[in-house]
This record gives C-alpha cells, structure tokens and sequence, in this order.
C-alpha cells in the first residue's frame, strides 16, 4: 500500500522541494552556459501529439463572450510542436522546463502532470544531444555530491565516464540470440522469439508489437545498469519523429536513455520532411482509431513547420525521473508537494 503523501514529514518534503529547486538551477546554468535560450510555450493546445500510447486531457474552451468560438482545446502531452516551430522560425538552440500532462498515467515512474525538459539545436543530430544529455547528468550528479555514482535500489550506477552507447539491434542479438536483420514481419519474429523459450502473450502479428514485447521483457530491464545506456538505431518502423539514417534507412535515428532499466529520455534526429510526417501522423491517427481512442486533429502549423526546419535534433527527459536517480527515490510520487495518487485516497 502507498503512503499518503501528506502524511510525511514536513521535513521530508521540504527536502524534496529542495532538491527539485537545485535541479531546476542547475539545469538553466548548464544550458545558458551552452549558448541555449529558455522558451516558454503554451500548455493549452489545439491538437496533442498522435502517439497510440499517449492520451491527452481535454478542456473545453467556452468564450465569455458571444462572438468567441467554443471548441476543444487539450493539455499540451509534450512541448515539441511548438519548439520545432521555432526552429523553424530561425530559433537554433533552445530548451524548456515545461508541466506536460498525459491522462490515466498514474505508476511507481507516472504522474498524470510532470515535468519534461526538452532541448533542441538546429544543424545537429543525435549525437550532439546525446553530448548534451550526458553533461548535463554529470553535472548534476556533481551539484548532489553523489561522487560519479547514483544508487537506486540493488543497482550502483556509474556516470563519471562515457555513458554507453548501444543499437537496438545489438542489444536484442545480446540478450536474445536474435538478428532484427532476420526478420521482416511479425509472425517470424514470434516463432523465433518463442523457440528460445520467450514468452509473447496475445496473438498480435504485427512487428512492432512483438517487438517490443520482446523489449519489455528481455532488453529494457537490462539497459543502463552499470552505465547509462544510449539505446540507438530503432527499426523505421518506429521512427516516430525522427528521420532515417541516411547510411541505413532500415534504422532511425531516435535514441532512448536509460539509467538502471529506468527510460529516462527519448531524443531524435529530426525529421523535416513534412509529406513523410503527415504520412506518419496518419498512420497512427488509424491506429488510435483500430484500437478504439480518440483520433485527435493534426497540427497543421506543426506540419507545416516541419517542412521549414532545418537539420536539427532534441530530447525530452522526465525530470522527475531524473530527479528520482540523483535522490535516490523509487517513488515518482515523493518528489510531488501533491502527487495525483493522493487524490484518490
């Protein structure tokens, strides 16, 4: 059973504001120091983002006044859009600590309202984020004095060097025997994966969704142990927002974090090719639609600015994730002064 928040100690939790206040500082030094400017973009959006995985809050908007129009409005689900935006616009480095809200996410790692960091450069890919994203946690496991290593449960992390980069498909042939080159369709991958005696539960026979039943089991609770780990090169299937590797368009160039099997971070090198994105926002528009979720509308601004980006990459880090591995905590709750769980009880 969860321990109510409120029922801590003032103590405790004036440590845990502490503790965020710091992060928070040392975030804005870091990347002001980098020649980054701090954006502020809305929380209130026409359209979230279309992930299947990811549902929004919706808020109506009901104008005070008679010739205001009343429509649906959503609780932005990450700042992305709007940032790439502003690459488009001619912004080149910016980031943001942002309150994003992603409904029925309530866990031991989600809280329906967090904070997400998001960082963008124009003319980079993801080997510069990754660049980024490693300073900045060393710099911030140096302002916790946690002397190069974090401890979270029976795992000792090590940050004071190179973090580990790894491709997807090296780490499913360590950990599985099996080549991702092998396979071009889910029926295959099953069989398999069930020969090595790996359980795929349902009867899906799509890729991607053995694939990352694969991943849930066998290689996400591996990653980031001793090190972090980059995790690199998905299938183009998942692609998401990102673009191909142009020397392997089998791959994307999308890159998650993970530090001791948690995700902390999911970047990309952008894609700007905006038919290939509207292409991309309709297929998973359909697969909201098959497995029975609203279909939001497509940002046709966002579309539209894709087009006009320039080379670019980004990242989003839970920062409430991050600030649980510099703190130690294993409840994304304890970092809240009023976690939504409480609301419930």
């Amino acid at each position: 059973m969860h321990t109510n928040i409120s029922s801590k100690s003032l103590e405790f939790r004036r440590q845990m504001a502490r503790q965020r206040a710091l992060l928070n500082a040392v975030t804005r030094e870091y990347f002001l120091k980098m020649g980054f400017e701090e954006v502020e973009t809305p929380c209130l959006v026409p359209a979230p983002g279309q992930e299947p995985s990811i549902n929004a809050f919706e808020c109506p908007f009901v104008p005070e006044t008679p010739e205001g129009k009343t429509c649906t409005l959503y609780l932005h689900t990450s700042p992305e859009y709007a940032m790439k935006r502003l690459l488009a616009e001619g912004f080149e480095k910016i980031f943001q600590l942002a309150r994003v809200f992603r409904n029925g996410e309530i866990a031991a790692h989600h809280n329906p309202e967090f904070t997400m960091l998001e960082f963008y450069r124009a003319h980079a890919d993801y080997n510069d984020i990754m660049a980024d994203t490693e300073g900045l946690i060393q710099l911030a496991a140096e302002a916790f004095e946690l002397g190069g290593v974090i401890h979270l449960g029976k795992d000792t992390v090590r940050l004071d060097g190179s973090f580990e980069r790894l491709t997807v498909r090296d780490a499913f042939f360590s950990r599985t025997g099996l080549d991702l080159d092998d396979f071009n369709e889910g029926r295959a991958l099953r069989s398999a994966a069930q020969a090595r005696g790996i359980t795929i539960p349902g009867d899906s026979e799509k890729f991607d969704d053995i694939f990352f039943q694969i991943f849930l089991t066998e290689i996400e609770p591996t990653l980031g142990r001793e090190r972090p780990t980059f995790l690199i090169d998905y299938p183009a299937s998942m692609a998401s927002l990102s673009r191909l590797k142009p020397s392997n368009p089998k791959v994307a160039e999308r890159v998650e974090l993970y530090v001791a099997g948690i995700e902390l971070a999911n970047g990309f090198s952008e894609l700007n090719d905006e038919k290939e994105q509207r292409a991309r926002f309709a297929l998973e528009q359909e697969e909201r639609r098959q497995n029975g979720l609203k279909v939001y509308p497509l940002d046709e601004k966002f579309l539209t600015a894709v087009g006009k980006m320039p080379p670019a990459s980004g990242i989003a880090v839970g920062f409430d994730r991050l600030l649980m591995l510099l703190t130690g905590t294993e409840e994304i709750a304890d970092l809240f002064l009023f976690p939504a769980r409480d609301f419930f009880e």
